[in-house]
């Protein structure tokens, strides 16, 4: 899956929070042509797109991460990279270990034209349906996931069976006591704990920008970090 925009997901997110309604953002023709098109804008003029819910995400995650002395050698899996920029920003803070993956080959093209032009050659980048994984897929001490859940939650077709592949590929692909982090603006922090449990237990819940209307105060998006059991 891929995942793609600008903090607290503007227009986007008003989609996706519309009571979990089928969408196009749920659909991989929807990613594909929107990455066609990022992709010949950054061959025409080097623009790289958006980044989903903005630079602070990735800053914010990272942060945790190094507070954490996550080692600069832990396997780090990008679920959905998109155009790969998560990747090209763990790697200037030390991370060495990188692997992204999306199931629209223009994304994956596009994270690998990024990549070439930063310098960064030693980031694995490939195709893959995380709904589907490949054998190979496993071993990752941090999996990262920056709105791709949310894509996968509004798929048109079999949504709750998506839902569960998706956590049954987590687990797959996860070192056991491996940290899984999630930012989303679909789901609240307790339907995330609801998703995500057994298996996984809560860690953290990371700062993200909160928006007060009508007197009341809450969070236009949720970043959870969560830690895989042992067994």
């Amino acid at each position: 899956m891929s995942a793609h925009g600008a903090e607290g997901c503007a227009g986007q997110c008003t989609e996706l929070e519309d009571e979990f309604a089928p969408s196009k953002l749920g659909t991989k023709d929807y990613w594909d042509d929107a990455y066609k098109r990022e992709l010949q804008t950054y061959k025409d003029i080097g623009d790289v797109g958006e980044i989903w819910f903005g630079e602070e995400s990735m800053d914010r995650v990272i942060r945790w991460m190094e507070a954490q002395n996550v080692p600069e050698n832990a396997a780090i899996l990008d679920i959905g990279t998109g155009n790969g920029m998560f990747l090209v920003e763990l790697a200037k803070h030390g991370f060495s270990n990188l692997t992204g993956i999306d199931y629209s080959k223009a994304a994956v093209e596009l994270t690998v034209n990024i990549l070439e032009e930063e310098g960064l050659k030693n980031v694995t980048i490939q195709v893959e349906d995380f709904l589907n994984p490949s054998a190979e897929l496993k071993g990752f001490d941090v999996c990262i996931d920056k709105g791709t859940f949310d894509a996968i939650s509004l798929s048109p077709e079999d949504r709750e069976e998506a839902k569960k592949l998706y956590v049954n590929s987590l687990k797959t692909v996860m070192q056991p006591e491996g940290f899984f982090i999630i930012t989303s603006c679909n789901w609240t922090k307790e339907q995330l704990l609801q998703i995500f449990r057994p298996g996984l237990e809560l860690v953290r819940e990371l700062p993200t920008p909160r928006f007060q209307f009508g007197g009341v105060t809450g969070n236009s998006v949720t970043a959870l970090v969560f830690k895989r059991n042992k067994s």
